[in-house]
């Protein structure tokens, strides 16, 4: 059987600012989606896939369709939405990077917690590509600060989250605003029927993938993620590398730059570390590598395209001091230690907003990933000083010391002073530089305690919220009565909202507008309770002022919230339907608080009334 050609991303015909961008980024190969995808999306054909998350998407439409981009026309060229600011921010990130050599480029991120303004006067300079939540883009459009006549294509990314957060109603008046002759995308994990009806009413003979990750990580190997928080990450590397025990280390970046700078910083600290990068010529990259096997080097600085092929048996710990594009990538990382059966170690640094790529990660490898909290100054004070007692009993074993000892009793006579004072005189002067005493800092305190598997707020709501479940599984009542509504759960703060059952509203909408406007984890969105005309939702105490003021103006089923404060002595009448029928007060249940939120997800309760 003939070996299958390697496709390179040279032989999608990628505009050559775009293909400049991907080689730095250190991609080597599209992955499949990439391959199956930038070709006819590049053609002009509608695109329907079927991906998880991790699966290199964002670069399958985004590459192809920055390509085709008009920069003369400082217009909004390209639409994509997504259900979560984090994911918009995450994409535009990337897109960023994609065109950071397409002459004049611009791209707004839209969505809501950002200041209106800032969007309103980039909008007014003029941007190729805007990417954004749904509801910021239909407070937009309501505005009419969002043109989008010059619409050349649009893309649904993770159409399924979308329909989950309640937004799908939302995206199909987008694209009603939208030009009839455009490029559409659509992406989603799995394909309800919602989902085909959006792709049957939009979408124009679209071309459909569909992918599975297939990707495995070596069972040798710990894997282990700190969430980046409070500390700068340099600081944290320098903590984990203390306490750690390691023999060589590749330490994974994104960029060429940052290889340089890392390995630099590294340096000053103390540490034998390198670059390893793409712009190194065969010889020096050769003399790197070899230096890490003899033991001469222990940490090596790497880009992706960099460490291929890599095949160190010492590596015996891997950090991604930034977090991979893909799940294939992670893997392809990792698999640089725990070689020859031996075991391995792989550290992840994973950002707040990017806590969805590490999921991704999790189901691509069906491995979990648990969090590591960061050594303690304790910790690291107790590793200093091991290290110092067996430097000094390496040196008592290892060196003449005679014509010391002569001089340490000639300096005893001289000054009277005993040999402990002596010794201690000369630890303080050899540890100067680098204190056996690891120093206290302001965010200690923050870090050491923000990786607890649980925080003792979680471990008294979970219990109160699992009761407030069950309070509202009780019986249908014989007539009307007024509406008993339990208390908030302790650090909760009960809000009326202005939307009710008469406006189509479900606990669903509520949770995705909240989620997405305010970024609360919808795990921490409590009880929410829906009447005629308004509604009460549960939140956390110590909302910010800015985010409060802004979900006033959030629109949800046609309406705003104009969110306030619910008074406990508000009266509540439930209210009789047509023909004598109870009616229905939909119900969303408080969610056990985790240490690790699942994705928003809403659920709808229902409760009968009196006959």
């Amino acid at each position: 059987m003939s070996d299958i050609p390697v496709i390179t991303f040279a032989q999608l015909g990628l505009a050559a600012p775009v293909l400049q961008a991907v080689a730095e980024v250190g991609y080597e190969t599209p992955s499949p989606i990439q391959a199956e995808s930038i070709p006819p999306l590049l053609a002009g054909h509608d695109l329907l896939g079927m991906a998880q998350t991790g699966t290199g998407k964002t670069a399958a439409f985004a590459l192809p369709l920055l390509s085709r981009l008009d920069l003369d026309l400082k217009q909004p060229q390209l639409l994509v939405l997504t259900p979560t600011r984090e994911l918009a921010i995450q994409v535009a990130e990337a897109m960023q990077t994609y065109a950071r050599h397409l002459p004049g480029f611009h791209i707004l991120p839209v969505y809501g917690g950002q200041g209106m303004d800032v969007q309103l006067r980039q909008l007014r300079r003029g941007v190729h590509v805007v990417v954004g939540t749904p509801g910021r883009i239909q407070d937009h459009l309501r505005r009419a600060s969002l043109k989008l006549d010059q619409l050349r294509a649009v893309v649904l990314d993770e159409a399924d989250e979308m329909l989950r957060m309640g937004f799908i109603d939302d995206v199909e008046l987008i694209l009603e605003h939208t030009p009839a002759q455009k490029q559409v995308a659509l992406f989603s994990a799995t394909m309800p029927e919602a989902i085909k009806r959006v792709a049957r009413n939009h979408l124009r003979e679209p071309v459909e993938i569909r992918i599975q990750s297939k990707t495995t990580t070596v069972a040798t190997i710990q894997q282990r993620y700190w969430q980046v928080s409070g500390v700068h990450k340099l600081d944290a590397l320098t903590r984990i590398l203390e306490v750690e025990d390691f023999d060589g280390i590749i330490i994974f970046v994104r960029t060429k730059n940052i290889t340089v700078e890392l390995a630099e910083k590294l340096e000053a600290r103390g540490y034998s570390a390198s670059p390893l990068n793409g712009d190194m010529n065969q010889q020096l990259r050769e003399k790197t590598v070899d230096r890490l096997k003899r033991g001469s080097l222990d940490i090596v600085v790497a880009t992706d395209v960099a460490a291929r092929g890599l095949d160190v048996e010492r590596i015996s710990h891997v950090i991604n001091y930034d977090i991979p594009y893909d799940t294939e990538a992670y893997v392809h990382r990792i698999g640089r230690t725990g070689r020859a059966g031996r075991k391995g170690e792989a550290i992840l640094f994973v950002a707040p907003r990017e806590q969805r790529m590490l999921r991704a990660i999790e189901k691509a490898t069906g491995q979990k990933i648990t969090p590591m909290q960061l050594p303690s100054r304790e910790a690291i004070t107790d590793r200093r000083v091991m290290a110092f007692k067996q430097l000094i009993s390496d040196t008592l074993a290892a060196e003449d010391l005679d014509y010391f000892e002569t001089l340490i009793e000639a300096y005893q006579a001289e000054h009277n002073v005993g040999l402990a004072e002596v010794a201690a005189a000369l630890a303080y002067l050899v540890q100067r530089e680098r204190p056996l005493l690891a120093q206290a800092t302001k965010d200690d305190r923050k870090t050491e305690e923000q990786f607890k598997p649980e925080t003792a707020a979680t471990n008294k709501s979970a219990p109160r919220r699992e009761e407030s479940r069950k309070e509202h599984h009780k019986e249908p009542r014989k007539e009307p009565r007024k509406q008993k509504l339990s208390m908030p759960e302790e650090d909760m703060v009960r809000y009326r909202i202005e939307v009710g059952r008469e406006h189509g509203v479900q606990p669903k909408n509520i949770v995705g507008a909240i989620a997405n406007e305010a970024g609360i984890d919808s795990a921490y969105i409590g009880q929410i309770n829906i009447f005629d005309d308004f509604s009460t939702v549960d939140l956390p105490d110590g909302m910010p002022r800015e985010i409060f003021k802004h979900l006033k103006k959030v629109w949800v089923s046609n309406r705003q919230l104009n969110i306030s404060l619910f008074e406990p002595g508000e009266p509540v009448r439930r209210q009789e339907k047509d023909k004598g029928r109870p009616g229905k007060e939909k119900t969303r249940k408080a969610k056990p608080a985790t240490a690790k939120p699942k994705k928003p997800k809403a659920k709808t309760r229902h409760r009968k009334d009196a006959d």
